[in-house]
């Protein structure tokens, strides 16, 4: 699996945590000008789409999501990283435990077994961040510091995916997390989610988009090179948070 995709160059459509809000989906890439075509959602002018990770789980149409979103990797107008809920997703169904969603227990026995195999193959098919645009581009699902970017080990695919806990809560009741955005210093930009925000957050080259979408909040996309965001509010209330969304710090 690569990360190191510089040849793809812009421009393109960083989306947030989607959490298996198909239906917000398919509104924001509307709004991105992207249209359904033969089955794929694409861009008439070019356009690619990256996924910033969790792309499924905790939303209300994760099989509807995995349907709209394994096409667009096929046909080359989107590529994604991995995310923490989408690992653990793979692991359960890889290790055959109960089915990670009540839509996917609820199919009959053939069809929940070729469903099975088929998201498996998506979240698999994700990689653990991307490099691109000719590396000034960079999008891992909790984000990556400098001194990680083209690198490959399980410490980095790690931290790519939840960062580093330093342990203790913020009063939101949040795991206190180094914020290695705070120190970022790199010529790349890097786009990240993760840890829910009530708006897009920039600090220093970086920015989280993930909005909170299935908590209620919003879906976003950060448009690269152009650094404009585009959102849509959440339908509802999918998942009730344990801890509020608030400011990560």
């Amino acid at each position: 699996m690569g990360f190191d995709r510089r040849e793809l160059v812009g421009p393109f459509d960083v989306i947030g945590d989607v959490h298996g809000c198909a239906d917000e989906l398919a509104e924001l890439l509307d709004l991105l000008g992207y249209a359904p075509r033969a089955g794929v959602w694409r861009h008439p002018g070019g356009r690619r789409a990256v996924f910033a990770g969790d792309v499924v789980n905790r939303g209300p149409r994760n099989l509807a999501t995995v349907d709209l979103v394994a096409p667009m990797l096929r046909a080359g107008s989107a590529v994604g990283v991995r995310g923490n809920h989408d690992q653990k997703v793979l692991e359960r169904l890889r290790d055959d435990q109960r089915e990670p969603w009540a839509e996917l227990a609820a199919l009959p026995d053939g069809e929940r077994r070729r469903r099975r195999g088929q998201v498996a193959g998506f979240l698999a098919s994700l990689d653990p961040y991307l490099i691109l645009d000719g590396g000034r581009l960079l999008v891992a699902h909790a984000g990556l510091p400098e001194a990680m970017h083209g690198l490959d080990t399980p410490l980095v695919r790690r931290f790519a995916q939840i960062g580093r806990p330093l342990g203790g809560r913020h009063p939101n009741g949040r795991p206190v997390r180094w914020d290695w955005a705070a120190e970022y210093g790199g010529a790349a930009l890097v786009v990240y989610g993760h840890t829910p925000v009530e708006a897009p957050r920039w600090v220093n080259n970086t920015v989280n988009v993930d909005t909170g979408c299935v908590y209620g909040g919003a879906l976003t996309a950060l448009r690269a090179p152009e650094r404009e965001c585009v959102t849509v509010p959440s339908h509802a209330t999918h998942y009730q948070p344990k801890r509020p969304h608030g400011p990560v710090v």
